[in-house]
């Protein structure tokens, strides 16, 4: 998708909210001429989360129109850790550890980047491909020497820090010495002119802008974006159960689906100009519907099948669909029982040995009653005489007699319902 020529990616940037600072001169640099720029991805796990998508798709929009992108891996500052934003030190990584990570976060950085573009080809560079090999006294003769502890004491991230009774470590006090050589080095060998990142990295940013400009005498520029958060305080791409990761494994397709359609009506809007590649009439479009008629939602829907469709695919965002009707008496068949353990965990269940369901099967009567869906069986006689009970979101009739395995969704779940709402899952052990 090309970018429109009669906007620069700065006022793009700009209608969306996603300028939070930026450094003088940057806005005509873009105006005036293709640059490379990166942003820097730390691996301090073997995925990326929802708060990363901001960064990332920045680059894309760099990249639509027309700027050269470098995603940063950052093999060798992970094993150090940003205090940027942190109240404690992180644990630190092995070599191994921070080697797999990147390994894993470049397979998702994929999913946003374009690779094959003849004009202005994405690329990704390991920062551990050269801080990794760099000698201790080298390093503070080439670059620590350009610090000073006054300067690095104003920074709001060491401030925070050392107003805790955590204090700050040498270790982490030293990041940002790391961060501007990854600058001066891509600045050196690549051409790159900016740094992109969260509005917590302004402070690192503007160090390896200064150690450009004593090492080289030349200007190099930062800009960056506001960290998400929701409207009524809490923090973004939290959930229950923690992070909303990229990696499926760790996210299912399902949940991150789940988490995109149940954004709030004060934060759609926004959301979707941060996240996806809709134009301001498309979006305004959907800001009027959620006026007109809230209820339908339609702005929560497009937001979770534009980024469910952008980091899995499509099939993903089908079945993703399918278990989200699931819940509303949708089709079942073709669900896993993975599935069915996701979308129903909240839901009471019982479980029966495997056995009873062998042969011909166990009478639904007694199925109802001896797993404490129903009270007796007089009561289910009558709810199924009056059209109120499904099995697997199918109406049961009076003539339903038995229940085999092969009924089960693969021989583990069985899905009961009463009503429109009243769900009940029947396990096999």
């Amino acid at each position: 998708m090309s970018a429109n020529s009669n906007t620069s990616i700065f006022e793009e940037l700009k209608w969306r909210g996603l300028i939070y600072d930026v450094m003088d001169g940057v806005e005509e640099l873009l105006a005036k001429q293709k640059i490379t720029l990166y942003n820097g991805f730390d691996p301090t796990a073997d995925s990326l989360h929802v708060g990363h998508m901001v960064p990332m798709i920045a680059l894309a929009r760099f990249q639509r129109f027309g700027h050269h992108v470098i995603a940063l891996a950052g093999e060798g500052t992970g094993m150090i850790g940003d205090p940027s934003g942190r109240s404690a030190e992180r644990n630190l990584l092995s070599a191994e550890e921070a080697h797999h990570n990147v390994e894993e976060i470049k397979k998702q950085l994929a999913h946003f980047l374009d690779f094959e573009v003849a004009t202005n080809p994405a690329r990704i560079v390991n920062n551990g491909d050269w801080l990794l090999n760099y000698k201790l006294v080298d390093f503070l003769r080439d670059i620590g020497k350009h610090f000073t502890i006054n300067t690095m004491l104003t920074k709001d991230s060491v401030k925070n820090r050392m107003n805790r009774d955590s204090g700050l470590s040498y270790t982490e006090f030293s990041y940002s010495l790391l961060q501007s050589y990854d600058f001066l080095h891509l600045f050196e060998t690549e051409n790159c002119v900016m740094q992109t990142g969260g509005s917590d990295q302004w402070g690192n940013i503007t160090a390896g802008c200064e150690l450009i400009r004593k090492k080289t005498g030349n200007s190099a520029y930062g800009l960056t974006y506001p960290l998400v958060k929701k409207r009524d305080g809490t923090k973004f791409g939290k959930t229950a159960g923690g992070a909303v990761w990229l990696d499926p494994k760790r996210t299912s397709p399902y949940k991150f689906y789940q988490f995109w359609l149940n954004t709030d009506d004060a934060d759609v809007i926004d959301y979707l100009k941060f996240f996806t590649f809709f134009d301001q009439d498309t979006i305004l479009e959907l800001q009027n519907e959620i006026q007109e008629k809230p209820e339908l939602r339609n702005a929560q829907k497009t937001l979770a099948k534009e980024m469910t469709q952008m980091m899995h695919g499509q099939t993903a965002l089908e079945k993703a669909i399918q278990a989200s009707e699931a819940l509303f008496g949708g089709e079942i068949s073709g669900l896993s029982s993975d599935d069915i353990h996701e979308i129903f965990a909240e839901v009471p269940s019982f479980a029966f040995d495997k056995d009873q369901f062998s042969g011909t099967g166990k009478d639904v009567l007694s199925l109802l009653v001896e797993s404490n869906f129903l009270k007796s069986k007089g009561e289910a006689k009558r709810a199924i005489a009056e059209g109120g009970i499904y099995i697997n979101n199918h109406r049961l009739n009076e003539n339903s007699g038995t229940i085999t395995l092969d009924q089960f969704i693969e021989g583990k779940y069985l899905v009961l319902r009463r009503g429109k709402k009243n769900y009940f899952i029947i396990e096999t052990l």
